[in-house]
């Protein structure tokens, strides 16, 4: 059992903090993705509107899957609690930390997904982009699924609305950092994201930092269980 701190306790704290890094990150790039998609294509097919039509319309079709694509990191997630809880309690350690590192395979795996949607993107090849599209859907259903899941596990249940909301406030803060890097592409770059996206592909790399962190905590936490 964790020991119940004050809300801002925890809404302060390092692992609510790199949480945060890790979700604005990610969304970000997603919106940034979505809002200049039809520039990216247009200039990837050089203007070729019959091209463009194909490539959006299977984005739009990807997009449904994501429907699909959304329970697959929760089966990772309770396949992982479950076995990771068993361990703990055959071998005496923190049934709380076990359950705790269930999460690290997901946080990783959603920012592994993003850097090879990013990387994807990035890469100034047509037909590269169905992949794109497709790394980019099975992303966004680990991600919001992810984030919900992690604050259960990581901070008290009584604080689990608050965080929730908190969290998902500051990262559309961090959002509205499109709208300055719309003006920029539209105007300096001339409808050209290729420079934003590795900039972002660079960013991207920070989100491995989370479950990085929460590993060595959940360690620590292993070999002294009175630690919160």
């Amino acid at each position: 059992q964790q020991k119940l701190r004050s809300f801002w306790s925890y809404a302060f704290s390092r692992r609510f903090a790199w949480h945060m890094v890790w979700l604005s990150v990610i969304q970000l790039w997603h919106y940034l993705f979505i809002g200049t998609l039809n520039s990216l294509l247009t200039n990837l097919a050089g203007r070729d509107r019959t091209q463009v039509s194909t490539y959006t319309n299977a984005f739009a079709i990807t997009q449904f899957f994501g429907v699909l694509c959304a329970p697959w990191n929760g089966l990772l997630m309770d396949r992982l609690r479950q076995r990771y809880l068993k361990e703990a309690k055959r071998t005496g350690s923190s049934a709380a930390a076990a359950a705790l590192s269930s999460a690290v395979p997901s946080l990783a795996l959603t920012s592994l997904l993003c850097l090879g949607f990013a990387l994807c993107a990035s890469i100034p090849v047509l037909s590269l982009q169905y992949v794109t599209f497709i790394l980019q859907v099975i992303s966004r259903s680990f991600l919001y699924g992810g984030n919900a899941a992690f604050l259960t596990l990581a901070f008290p249940s009584e604080h689990f609305g608050k965080l929730f909301g908190l969290v998902m406030a500051l990262s559309a803060i961090v959002s509205l950092l499109q709208f300055p890097i719309f003006t920029l592409i539209k105007g300096p770059l001339q409808n050209n994201p290729l420079y934003v996206n590795v900039v972002l592909l660079l960013a991207t790399l920070l989100t491995f930092v989370h479950p990085f962190l929460v590993y060595r905590e959940c360690q620590a936490w292993k070999e002294n269980p009175s630690k919160p």
